[in-house]
């Protein structure tokens, strides 16, 4: 199969699924932030958390927030210690300082030596400038970003 059928293919199951896919390939934008490194719960564990935001026109003011934890380190205290599974309750703290927005999005990340699933959930955060805080519940060093959310703001009368 070569890499047009693939593309075709992968674009017909997203279209199926009700996702816009040439609005997001043609005019999304992707915007990381800067990496948390933190203890985890479950053993002896550490390592870093990626996050960052999906923002497309067709999305009427929301945003994608994407959590991942990246391979950890450490010694764990289940059955296999070299290959620990740990966790750490994560949240993506928001605020649109355009229109006063605000919100969270908290995960119970897991992780192991293979890094974790990405988790990722639309955001209400209206149009405008987003800043973003990312903590854990454990010791870490927290991440600031920021991202634009297109769109018009809503009417006000």
């Amino acid at each position: 199969m070569n890499t047009s059928r693939i593309v075709r293919a992968a674009a017909a199951v997203l279209v199926a699924a009700g996702l816009p896919v040439a609005a997001a390939k043609s005019a999304g934008a992707y915007v990381e932030f800067p990496q948390v490194p933190s203890l985890y719960y479950g053993g002896l564990c550490w390592g870093n958390i990626r996050t960052w935001a999906d923002t497309n026109p067709a999305w009427d003011g929301k945003a994608i927030i994407n959590i991942q934890g990246l391979p950890i380190q450490g010694i764990g205290n289940g059955s296999h210690p070299l290959a620990p599974l740990c966790h750490v309750n994560t949240t993506v703290h928001w605020r649109n300082t355009t229109t006063g927005a605000a919100g969270r999005y908290p995960v119970n990340l897991v992780t192991g030596i293979y890094g974790s699933i990405q988790y990722a959930l639309f955001q209400p955060t209206g149009p405008g400038h987003v800043e973003v805080t990312v903590t854990t519940d454990n010791a870490h060093i927290a991440s600031h970003g920021a991202f634009d959310v297109p769109g018009s703001p809503a009417p006000t009368g």
